[in-house]
């Protein structure tokens, strides 16, 4: 419960540090608006379908990647100028890595717990797909965003005049959802286990109150 709470203290700082005086109040409100919109979500489903703490904790990181990049733009976040030697500030990347990393423990977790897919090879195709196709996505609403807004949404779409970003960007979220599969399942089996486990007792006390 404390952890909870945490989360929400963490949100809510970071939220409204970033909407303090951001670069640009247009793409600080594009950015943000998946943030806002995912915690509604997470909170909307709380008692009915709680989560597993591991996967609470990189949505909310993946949270304040937004949250950071819309305060300053993806292309003017400090310590992100001509890292590696890159003539373009890179922080947007970390951004699309984030968008098939944490997605990808998302989707697997769902899969897993509604018994969507079975097998692990089946699963892992599916989460990656999954995972493309959201990033696939974002890519059409900054398109969409773009036309709407003419020169407004430059700062959203973070290019910075490279030609292959959109591909790049798509890139990443590859292989952020690769690395999360690779990195996470195990732990991820761990928690897992134990919220079944959790869940099959609840059912039980359930049943015997009936």
């Amino acid at each position: 419960m404390k952890i909870k709470y945490l989360w929400i203290i963490v949100f809510t700082a970071v939220l409204v540090w970033s909407g303090i005086a951001p670069k640009d109040q247009f793409t600080w409100f594009l950015e943000v608006v998946p943030a806002v919109l995912g915690g509604g979500l997470l909170a909307a489903s709380y008692k009915a379908f709680r989560l597993t703490s591991i996967l609470y904790f990189f949505i909310l990181l993946h949270c304040v990647v937004l949250m950071i990049g819309g305060h300053y733009t993806y292309a003017e976040v400090p310590l992100f100028d001509g890292l590696f030697g890159s003539e373009r500030n890179n922080y947007d990347k970390v951004g699309h890595f984030f968008q098939g990393f944490v997605p990808a423990l998302l989707a697997r977790e769902i899969l897993i717990r509604k018994d969507v897919v079975n097998g692990d090879i089946w699963r892992n195709i599916f989460i990656v797909s999954i995972c493309l196709a959201f990033s696939a996505f974002y890519e059409l609403i900054e398109w969409w965003v773009a036309l709407a807004t003419g020169e407004d949404a430059e700062a959203f779409l973070g290019t910075q005049g490279y030609i292959w970003d959109t591909q790049s960007d798509m890139g990443l979220a590859l292989i952020g959802a690769i690395c999360s599969l690779l990195v996470l399942s195990k732990p991820h089996n761990k928690q897992l286990k134990n919220c079944r486990t959790a869940e099959f007792a609840i059912r039980k006390t359930n049943s015997n109150h009936k």
